[in-house]
């Protein structure tokens, strides 16, 4: 039967003890979940059915009564 080994401080500070580009890899991921929130922001709004409800909301804040 195979034994599983100790983790001890020094064997995981050389398995993860290396963080570089975690910081690149958290804006890049960012940066994408942005890019599709925007990209399901503008099929939403070229709906017709968006567009009206817009075009109403600005009609009425514009108009003086």
């Amino acid at each position: 039967m195979t034994t599983i080994p100790t983790l001890t401080r020094r064997t995981a500070t050389s398995l993860f003890g290396d963080d570089r580009g975690a910081a690149t890899a958290e804006y890049a991921i960012t940066t994408m979940a942005a890019v599709a929130f925007a990209g399901l922001l503008v099929v939403i709004l070229r709906s017709g059915e968006v567009q009206g409800i817009l075009t109403d909301l600005v009609r009425r804040a514009l108009t003086v009564s």
